[in-house]
Parts: C-alpha cells; sequence; structure tokens
C-alpha cells in the first residue's frame, strides 16, 4: 500500500509503536511488517524535532476581529463558494467538517456539522487556531502543505493523543499563476473518512479551488512577466501567457538580471553567479544564449545584459512592502527563502539580505502572531532570535511551549559550540 492510501488496517500496531516513539523508543517495525507508512513516519520524526507535545492541543492565535480580517484579505476567500459547494452538503450530511487553513496553518473556516462542530471545539479544530505540523504535529492539513501534496492521517498516525479519534485527508492549494502555496482544504471526521475516496475528493476539491483563483484573477497574457523564486530552487517564469519551470543556473540568472533593471556586464554576471573565480566567460555566454532560447530574444538583451520588460518578482515585492512599513502583508507574501539552495554569491547577498530585513523588522514590531508565522515556519524553526523576541511577546498561556521550543535551541547551540572548541583544542594539540 503506498504512502497516499488510507491504511485501514494495523491500527493497534500503529498506536503502539506512537506510545514507543514517543516516550523516547525509536521508531521500529514489529514482526510481521511496518504499521507505520513512511509519510506517517517521517512526520512524527519532524512533529518530535519541532518539540510538539504529544498531549497538547492547538492554540487559538486569531481572535475574531483579526479572523475576520484576515479572511476578507485572503486568497481564498475568493474559493470558498466553490469549497463549500462541493464540500458543504458531504460534510453536513455525514457529520463531518470541512476546514480551510492558511500557508501558516491558521484555520480561516471550519464549517460542517453542528455536533461535529462541538467536538472538534475539544481539540482546538476551531477558526483561528494552528494546525501546521510544526505547531500541531501529525495531521492533514499540516503535513499536507509539509510535503505539498495530498494526505490522508488516519486515527492513531495523528502525533497528538486528542487528535486520534479523528480521520482527515486535505490536499494543498496554489495560486495558480505563481505556483505560491497559499494553504490547504480538509475534510475531517470519523473513521468513516478512512477510506482512499476522501483523499481523492479532497484533492478534486483543491484543484477545482485553484480553477476558481485563476477564472476570478486571471493572468494577463499581455501583462508584466512574473518571476516566483521565494522558497523554491527552481524559479517559476510567466510571460505572455506561457509558464516556465527554470532550471537552477537560468533561475540565478534570472534573479539576478530581475534586480537589477539597469543590466549587468559579463564581469558583474560572473562575479554573482560563480563562486569558482575560474569559470570563464565563455561559460557564461553559453547559459545566457540557453536562457535566450527559453524566454525569446525580445526579453533578454546584451551589452548590457538586461530583462527588456519590467518584471514582477516575489522577491522584489516583499523588499517593496517592508520599505513601505507593510510588516505583515511583507510576511504573507514571503513563501520562504529565495533560492534557498543556491551557492551564487550574487543570490545569497540577496536571499540574507531579504530574510534579515523582514527578521528585523518582525522582531521591531514584537507582534506575537506575526513572530509565530515566522518561527513554525520551515524556515524559522531553528531561528533563536525570533524564538527569543516570541517569547518575550506570546500571552502567559503560550509561553511555555515557547520557552521549551527555545530552551531546546539554546542548548543545541551551546552542545554545536562546545564540539566546536573541543575540535580546536585536538587540533592545536
Amino acid at each position: 500500500m503506498s504512502d497516499a492510501a488510507v491504511p485501514g488496517r494495523n491500527g493497534a500496531a500503529v498506536r503502539r509503536a506512537h506510545e514507543a516513539f514517543t516516550a523516547g523508543g525509536p521508531l521500529a517495525a514489529p514482526p510481521g511488517g511496518p504499521p507505520v507508512r513512511p509519510l506517517v513516519a517521517e512526520s512524527w520524526r519532524r512533529s518530535a524535532r519541532a518539540r510538539v507535545s504529544p498531549d497538547g492541543a492547538a492554540r487559538v492565535e486569531l481572535d475574531e476581529e483579526e479572523l475576520a480580517g484576515h479572511r476578507e484579505g485572503h486568497p481564498l476567500a475568493a474559493a470558498m463558494p466553490v469549497v463549500r459547494e462541493l464540500m458543504g452538503a458531504y460534510a453536513r450530511d455525514g457529520e463531518h467538517l470541512l476546514a480551510v487553513c492558511d500557508a501558516a496553518g491558521r484555520m480561516l473556516w471550519v464549517e460542517g456539522h453542528p455536533r461535529t462542530l462541538r467536538r472538534a471545539q475539544g481539540m482546538n479544530f476551531v477558526a483561528g487556531a494552528r494546525w501546521s505540523e510544526a505547531a500541531a504535529g501529525t495531521n492533514a492539513p499540516g503535513t499536507a502543505m509539509a510535503v505539498d501534496r495530498p494526505v490522508q492521517v488516519c486515527a492513531a498516525e495523528h502525533f497528538r493523543r486528542p487528535v486520534q479519534a479523528w480521520t482527515c485527508a486535505a490536499a494543498p492549494v496554489h495560486d495558480p499563476h505563481s505556483g505560491r502555496l497559499l494553504g490547504a482544504v480538509d475534510i475531517t471526521g470519523g473513521a468513516g473518512l478512512a477510506h482512499p475516496h476522501s483523499l481523492a475528493f479532497v484533492q478534486a476539491v483543491a484543484r477545482a479551488a485553484e480553477s476558481q483563483l485563476a477564472l476570478v484573477s486571471p493572468a494577463a497574457a499581455g501583462g508584466r512577466p512574473r518571476l516566483t523564486a521565494l522558497g523554491r530552487d527552481e524559479a517559476l517564469w510567466q510571460a505572455a501567457g506561457r509558464r516556465l519551470r527554470l532550471g537552477r543556473r537560468h533561475s540565478e540568472l534570472l534573479v539576478l538580471l530581475a534586480h537589477r533593471p539597469e543590466g549587468l556586464s559579463g564581469d558583474e554576471l560572473l562575479t554573482l553567479l560563480y563562486e569558482d573565480e575560474s569559470v570563464t566567460p565563455v561559460t557564461l555566454r553559453a547559459e545566457l544564449s540557453r536562457l535566450r532560447g527559453l524566454l525569446g530574444p525580445e526579453l533578454l538583451a546584451s551589452r548590457p545584459y538586461r530583462l527588456t520588460a519590467e518584471v514582477d518578482a516575489d522577491f522584489a515585492v516583499v523588499d517593496r512592502r517592508l520599505s513601505s512599513g507593510a510588516v505583515a502583508t511583507a510576511l504573507g507574501a514571503y513563501a520562504g527563502p529565495l533560492l534557498p539552495s543556491s551557492c551564487a554569491p550574487g543570490v545569497v547577498r540577496l536571499r540574507e539580505r531579504l530574510a534579515g530585513r523582514l527578521r528585523a523588522a518582525l522582531v521591531d514590531r514584537g507582534d506575537p502572531g506575526l513572530l509565530a508565522d515566522w518561527a513554525y515556519s520551515a524556515w524559522g524553526e531553528d531561528d533563536v532570535v525570533v524564538w527569543r523576541a516570541l517569547a518575550s511577546a506570546v500571552p502567559a498561556a503560550q509561553a511555555p511551549a515557547v520557552r521549551a521550543r527555545l530552551a531546546a535551541l539554546d542548548a543545541e547551540l551551546s552542545a554545536g559550540a562546545t564540539g566546536l572548541q573541543r575540535r580546536g583544542a585536538q587540533h592545536r594539540r
């Protein structure tokens, strides 16, 4: 059975494996075969690394006023009529819940059968609560966004024990033009959802939501080219109705050229693009020739090398919003580090500058919700500076969990520094 399928059996074995793992033991397979799917096992490990308590509950982070404002301005609001049309009656008739969350895992809408809604309040599966995997452990919407594909989580596969009476299926929803993750749609209920059809159903709803978003905000064929490079190793380029997924070197070239619209000389590009100083101009010209073949000769000029059209780059949007003081909207547009795997010197500087500006703005603002968005993201989970700021900003009820994570990070840093000192001493001897 594949990871995408629902186990539907071996429930007792999964529960025993969960108890052993959360008690500090290894995630070992018992005789007779593995009870825990690899998808779930990896999610449990990530949950443990994030210091998620197996007996904890999701945190409600948005009050009614904040929730209303966040819903109104969120792109997924435009897809809710379609989501309700496809899932609403199914959820009510089957005593299930439909839920839609943002990319940070905060529930924006939780709707369905009244009795099920009341039961779900016991585990804080409510609008305004954060259900990202890093904050709430293995669960369908949080894990679906962590792995960026549809996921079903059945009963004891949930990392937190209060959630193990439930089964859920979720699929991520992306911006149809940029590919940016917007959130996830989820169906949650009892054991009746433990069927592969539930996973196929929620995946179809997610695709319908993306189609609706494409209809209400179509990409203008004659508009500016778009470059999406945040949180991706391979950038997306959209222009004149064409959408290209670029290779890593071409992604780096376009980021550098979009950042410098006035153009760059060959020598400047060599310095910004290659760590190895022995790379020759011939190699660079070959890369640029291949890129020109992809984009079209009218979009890439030379002497200096430059893009002939103004480009809407996602990293530039974040930069502009920061410059105008719009920290919350800047964070909302930040889908992750710029080309995170790139080692091109110019890209590394841009990536560190943008992340540093945004981090500093968040710490200066001191808003616990915004700090939590960064701290519980994939790129912020080890950011000690932000975790310290969050520990000073959160309400008293949330402080113990934040302080525990901060203490673990400090211990890891201390252990790393001690190891470096020991290796240095051995080397001197």
